[in-house]
Protein backbone atom coordinates (compact mmCIF):
# COMPACT_ATOMS: atom_id res chain seq x y z
CA UNK A 1 0.00 0.00 0.00
CA UNK A 2 1.41 3.43 -1.20
CA UNK A 3 2.55 5.88 1.78
CA UNK A 4 -0.03 8.49 2.44
CA UNK A 5 1.49 11.84 2.96
CA UNK A 6 0.33 14.83 4.93
CA UNK A 7 2.28 18.32 3.82
CA UNK A 8 1.63 20.79 6.89
CA UNK A 9 1.62 24.44 7.65
CA UNK A 10 0.57 25.39 4.40
CA UNK A 11 -0.25 29.45 3.70
CA UNK A 12 -1.03 30.11 0.45
CA UNK A 13 -2.54 28.66 -2.92
CA UNK A 14 0.50 28.53 -4.45
CA UNK A 15 2.06 26.20 -2.28
CA UNK A 16 -1.06 24.18 -1.36
CA UNK A 17 -1.41 23.74 -5.72
CA UNK A 18 1.62 22.73 -5.68
CA UNK A 19 1.00 20.09 -2.56
CA UNK A 20 -2.13 18.66 -4.45
CA UNK A 21 -0.76 18.55 -7.96
CA UNK A 22 2.13 16.66 -6.62
CA UNK A 23 -0.19 13.71 -4.51
CA UNK A 24 -0.93 15.02 -1.15
CA UNK A 25 -3.33 13.15 0.61
CA UNK A 26 -3.91 15.78 3.44
CA UNK A 27 -3.50 19.19 3.81
CA UNK A 28 -2.24 20.97 7.05
CA UNK A 29 -3.60 24.54 8.23
CA UNK A 30 -2.30 25.91 11.35
CA UNK A 31 -4.26 27.56 13.59
CA UNK A 32 -1.66 28.47 16.91
CA UNK A 33 -0.43 32.19 16.63
CA UNK A 34 3.13 31.18 17.76
CA UNK A 35 3.81 29.28 14.69
CA UNK A 36 5.09 31.15 11.56
CA UNK A 37 2.41 28.58 9.67
CA UNK A 38 -0.12 30.31 11.74
CA UNK A 39 -3.18 31.50 9.64
CA UNK A 40 -4.83 34.50 11.15
CA UNK A 41 -6.88 35.43 8.39
CA UNK A 42 -10.41 32.91 8.09
CA UNK A 43 -11.01 33.98 4.80
CA UNK A 44 -7.86 32.84 3.58
CA UNK A 45 -8.30 29.60 5.31
CA UNK A 46 -11.56 28.98 3.99
CA UNK A 47 -10.23 29.55 0.62
CA UNK A 48 -7.40 26.98 1.36
CA UNK A 49 -10.23 24.56 2.56
CA UNK A 50 -12.27 24.95 -0.26
CA UNK A 51 -8.97 25.02 -2.75
CA UNK A 52 -7.91 21.16 -1.23
CA UNK A 53 -11.78 20.14 -0.54
CA UNK A 54 -12.10 16.68 -2.63
CA UNK A 55 -8.76 16.80 -3.58
CA UNK A 56 -6.97 15.81 -0.40
CA UNK A 57 -8.48 15.75 3.22
CA UNK A 58 -8.52 19.00 5.19
CA UNK A 59 -6.18 19.32 8.46
CA UNK A 60 -6.72 21.91 11.01
CA UNK A 61 -3.94 22.11 13.62
CA UNK A 62 -5.25 23.80 16.66
CA UNK A 63 -3.50 23.29 20.17
CA UNK A 64 -5.22 23.25 23.30
CA UNK A 65 -7.79 25.42 21.57
CA UNK A 66 -10.90 26.57 23.22
CA UNK A 67 -14.49 25.63 22.28
CA UNK A 68 -14.73 28.77 20.57
CA UNK A 69 -12.04 28.26 18.29
CA UNK A 70 -12.88 25.11 17.98
CA UNK A 71 -16.54 25.58 16.59
CA UNK A 72 -15.03 28.38 13.88
CA UNK A 73 -12.97 26.29 12.28
CA UNK A 74 -15.83 23.39 12.49
CA UNK A 75 -18.37 25.74 10.84
CA UNK A 76 -16.38 27.91 8.97
CA UNK A 77 -13.36 25.18 7.36
CA UNK A 78 -15.53 22.40 7.77
CA UNK A 79 -12.37 20.48 8.20
CA UNK A 80 -11.87 16.96 7.91
CA UNK A 81 -9.76 16.04 10.76
CA UNK A 82 -9.00 18.10 13.68
CA UNK A 83 -5.22 17.74 14.77
CA UNK A 84 -5.01 18.10 18.29
CA UNK A 85 -1.38 19.24 19.04
CA UNK A 86 -1.50 19.95 22.45
CA UNK A 87 -1.72 18.46 26.01
CA UNK A 88 -5.43 17.41 25.23
CA UNK A 89 -6.68 14.54 27.19
CA UNK A 90 -8.50 11.52 26.34
CA UNK A 91 -11.61 13.06 27.85
CA UNK A 92 -10.79 16.80 25.47
CA UNK A 93 -10.63 14.31 22.32
CA UNK A 94 -14.11 12.80 23.14
CA UNK A 95 -15.28 16.31 23.95
CA UNK A 96 -14.34 17.36 20.73
CA UNK A 97 -15.15 14.95 18.56
CA UNK A 98 -18.54 15.65 20.31
CA UNK A 99 -18.95 19.12 20.08
CA UNK A 100 -17.98 18.91 16.14
CA UNK A 101 -18.67 15.58 14.53
CA UNK A 102 -15.00 15.54 13.47
CA UNK A 103 -12.85 13.26 13.40
CA UNK A 104 -10.01 13.96 16.04
CA UNK A 105 -5.88 12.95 15.22
CA UNK A 106 -3.89 13.42 18.40
CA UNK A 107 -0.74 14.10 18.64
CA UNK A 108 1.70 11.44 20.95
CA UNK A 109 5.14 13.56 21.81
CA UNK A 110 7.98 11.31 21.84
CA UNK A 111 11.12 11.11 23.44
CA UNK A 112 11.30 7.52 24.65
CA UNK A 113 9.59 4.37 23.99
CA UNK A 114 7.30 4.79 27.25
CA UNK A 115 6.01 8.29 25.36
CA UNK A 116 4.54 5.93 22.55
CA UNK A 117 2.33 3.75 24.93
CA UNK A 118 0.12 6.81 25.39
CA UNK A 119 -0.89 6.45 21.64
CA UNK A 120 -3.21 3.02 23.13
CA UNK A 121 -5.18 5.27 25.72
CA UNK A 122 -6.47 7.34 22.51
CA UNK A 123 -6.65 5.41 19.89
CA UNK A 124 -10.45 4.41 19.01
CA UNK A 125 -10.90 2.40 15.59
CA UNK A 126 -14.47 2.83 15.77
CA UNK A 127 -14.60 5.94 17.64
CA UNK A 128 -13.33 9.68 17.43
CA UNK A 129 -9.59 9.28 16.95
CA UNK A 130 -9.14 6.85 14.22
CA UNK A 131 -5.12 8.00 13.54
CA UNK A 132 -2.56 8.75 15.97
CA UNK A 133 0.35 10.88 14.90
CA UNK A 134 4.21 10.39 16.65
CA UNK A 135 6.31 13.34 16.44
CA UNK A 136 8.96 14.82 18.97
CA UNK A 137 8.90 15.93 22.10
CA UNK A 138 9.90 19.53 22.36
CA UNK A 139 12.15 20.94 24.25
CA UNK A 140 11.47 22.36 27.52
CA UNK A 141 12.44 26.14 26.18
CA UNK A 142 10.82 25.42 22.75
CA UNK A 143 7.98 27.71 21.69
CA UNK A 144 6.24 25.62 19.36
CA UNK A 145 5.17 21.92 20.32
CA UNK A 146 5.50 20.62 16.57
CA UNK A 147 6.80 22.38 14.03
CA UNK A 148 10.63 22.04 15.29
CA UNK A 149 12.27 19.93 12.59
CA UNK A 150 13.07 17.24 15.09
CA UNK A 151 13.41 13.87 14.63
CA UNK A 152 13.13 11.15 17.44
CA UNK A 153 14.42 7.67 17.75
CA UNK A 154 12.09 5.79 15.54
CA UNK A 155 12.62 2.63 16.72
CA UNK A 156 10.73 4.12 20.40
CA UNK A 157 7.74 2.75 18.22
CA UNK A 158 8.30 -0.72 17.33
CA UNK A 159 6.02 -2.15 20.66
CA UNK A 160 2.94 0.42 19.34
CA UNK A 161 0.53 -2.38 18.04
CA UNK A 162 0.08 -2.99 15.07
CA UNK A 163 -3.51 -2.46 14.77
CA UNK A 164 -2.87 1.30 16.35
CA UNK A 165 -2.78 3.00 12.81
CA UNK A 166 -0.84 5.98 12.87
CA UNK A 167 0.96 8.93 11.18
CA UNK A 168 4.53 9.41 11.56
CA UNK A 169 6.36 13.25 11.86
CA UNK A 170 9.26 14.68 13.10
CA UNK A 171 12.58 16.00 11.32
CA UNK A 172 11.46 14.11 8.24
CA UNK A 173 12.41 15.78 5.11
CA UNK A 174 12.77 14.62 1.19
CA UNK A 175 16.14 12.83 2.19
CA UNK A 176 15.37 10.68 5.16
CA UNK A 177 11.52 9.89 4.97
CA UNK A 178 12.00 6.47 2.86
CA UNK A 179 14.38 5.12 5.71
CA UNK A 180 11.55 6.31 8.37
CA UNK A 181 8.90 4.28 6.04
CA UNK A 182 10.67 1.42 5.84
CA UNK A 183 12.33 1.65 9.76
CA UNK A 184 8.63 2.15 10.68
CA UNK A 185 6.34 0.42 8.03
CA UNK A 186 4.32 3.85 9.17
CA UNK A 187 0.70 4.35 6.90
CA UNK A 188 1.35 7.91 6.93
CA UNK A 189 4.09 10.53 6.88
CA UNK A 190 3.21 14.12 7.63
CA UNK A 191 5.67 16.97 7.01
CA UNK A 192 6.36 20.80 7.94
CA UNK A 193 9.15 22.69 8.29
CA UNK A 194 11.13 19.39 6.33
CA UNK A 195 10.06 21.05 3.30
CA UNK A 196 10.58 24.83 3.98
CA UNK A 197 12.88 27.22 2.87
CA UNK A 198 12.46 29.05 6.29
CA UNK A 199 10.12 29.08 8.96
CA UNK A 200 6.57 29.40 7.74
CA UNK A 201 7.64 29.54 3.97
CA UNK A 202 6.89 26.26 1.61
CA UNK A 203 9.59 24.84 -0.86
CA UNK A 204 7.88 23.86 -3.76
CA UNK A 205 10.52 21.43 -4.98
CA UNK A 206 10.95 20.31 -1.40
CA UNK A 207 7.23 19.64 -1.30
CA UNK A 208 7.03 17.61 -4.37
CA UNK A 209 10.54 15.67 -3.88
CA UNK A 210 9.32 15.01 -0.37
CA UNK A 211 6.09 13.36 -1.79
CA UNK A 212 7.94 11.56 -4.40
CA UNK A 213 10.03 9.96 -2.21
CA UNK A 214 7.44 8.70 0.37
CA UNK A 215 5.19 7.02 -2.48
CA UNK A 216 7.97 5.23 -3.84
CA UNK A 217 8.09 2.58 -0.62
Amino acid sequence: MTTEVKICGLKTADTLATALDAGADYVGLVFFPPSPRHLADFALARDLADQARGRAKIVALTVDADDALIDRIAADLRPDILQLHGSETVERTRNIHALTGIQVMKVIKVRDASDADAAQAYATPEGPCPMVLFDAKAPPDAVLPGGNGLAFDWRHLEAVPEAIPYMLSGGLNPENVADAIRLTHTRAVDVSSGVERAPGEKNPGRIRAFIAAAKAI
